[in-house]
């Protein structure tokens, strides 16, 4: 696997305090925020592996981001996931002798919800139960299942890396990646991985 860089796509917010300033401002104005991503399972060496993003050399996230208020959850989560991964395509492209991409060809396969997550203040933390306490939430994020199909061009922005995550670098290792990421491999434990040769 390699990366495919695009156009650098900064984060929207340079500091994780200005990201907690811009939810309670989209609050106020939206309502509780919705957010979508994407565990993308590759398998290599006989072993399954999480796509993720890696920011700055230290910030891991999957692939998806938060909705516009009333937009559909599957067809969101298609959208960031192009926003995120799919090659630009553009006349160059098809000059340089890329083949082409098709819509049906670009469309992902989300399957089944894996989790949810709450946000009960504007706070880093988020956990997989709304608090007693907690009437309003402030943020809701889904992780779904996605399809990889058999063959899927993949590019990300220069100031981001896609990288292979093995599930037992993953599990229980929350101090590097956090208790929603270190949890994915709870979360696929369910389902048997058939590996093609």
């Amino acid at each position: 696997m390699s990366n495919n860089p695009t156009e650098a796509q900064p984060e929207e917010d340079p500091s994780v305090a200005a990201r907690l300033a811009r939810l309670q401002n989209d609050y106020e104005n939206s309502g509780m925020r919705r957010t979508v991503e994407g565990v993308l399972v590759v398998h290599e060496h006989n072993h399954p592996h999480v796509l993720m993003l890696q920011i700055a050399n230290s910030f891991f996230k999957l692939p998806g981001d938060y909705l516009r208020p009333g937009e559909d959850e599957i067809e969101g989560l298609k959208t960031r996931l192009d926003e995120r991964l799919a090659p630009v395509t553009n006349a160059f492209n098809n000059i340089a002798g890329a083949t082409s991409v098709t819509p049906s060809d670009q469309d992902w396969e989300i399957g089944e919800c894996l989790s949810v997550w709450w946000r009960p203040n504007f706070e880093t933390f988020m956990y997989p139960y709304i608090p007693a306490h907690v009437t309003k939430p402030k943020e809701q994020k889904k992780i779904f299942l996605v399809q990889l199909p058999e063959k899927k061009v993949l590019s990300v922005p220069k100031n981001m890396k896609l990288l292979a995550v093995p599930l037992f670098e993953l599990y229980d290792n929350a101090q590097r990646y956090g208790p929603q990421l270190s949890a994915i491999p709870h979360l696929l434990s369910r389902f048997n991985f058939i590996y093609e040769k």
